[in-house]
């Protein structure tokens, strides 16, 4: 059955939905850059880690540095998994959530893993199945806080009267 084209999803909605995820996808394109890698980013961090804290040693910046740059694959991936989650959700509502919840882990663990192989040609990066790892545990944990904040901590809706 054919559903008549007033009924039918505007270019809008569509747009709405998705341009997100193709930004976020931009963005994790561009990090994964050379001038993204370690060697690179290590100054600008720094800078900004000791005006923030105060002078650290270097033995102590190698870890701090470390583990901002695995946080960020943390946070940023569990970032990407939202705009998935979001425009699945928004795509398939009926679906419900853990449904679009796998889809949007998914996508995030097919760019997580495309990014990982683009990384393995360049000079300065490294291509590590632990940052896939890493990236999707952001992914759950994140689709998990947005289940919670959604389902859980948010109101249910007021009944509507018969």
């Amino acid at each position: 059955m054919n559903t008549p084209a007033r009924d039918r999803p505007r270019i809008g909605f569509w747009v709405s939905a998705w341009l997100p995820v193709l930004i976020a996808i931009a963005v994790i394109a561009t990090e994964s850059t050379e001038y993204f890698g370690a060697d690179r980013t290590s100054g600008p961090l720094r800078w900004l880690f000791e005006h923030l804290f105060g002078k650290v040693k270097e033995s102590s910046w190698l870890e701090i540095h470390h583990l901002v740059r695995k946080t960020g694959h943390f946070l940023g991936y569990g970032l990407v998994a939202i705009t998935w989650l979001r425009a699945w959700w928004m795509t398939l509502p009926r679906a419900g959530f853990f449904p679009n919840a796998f889809l949007a882990l998914v996508g995030t663990a097919l760019i997580a893993s495309g990014d990982e192989f683009h990384q393995s040609f360049l000079p300065n990066r490294t291509s590590s199945a632990w940052d896939v790892l890493l990236d999707c545990t952001g992914a759950v944990a994140l689709e998990l806080l947005a289940f919670l904040v959604v389902r859980v901590l948010r109101p249910a809706p007021l009944e509507r009267a018969a």
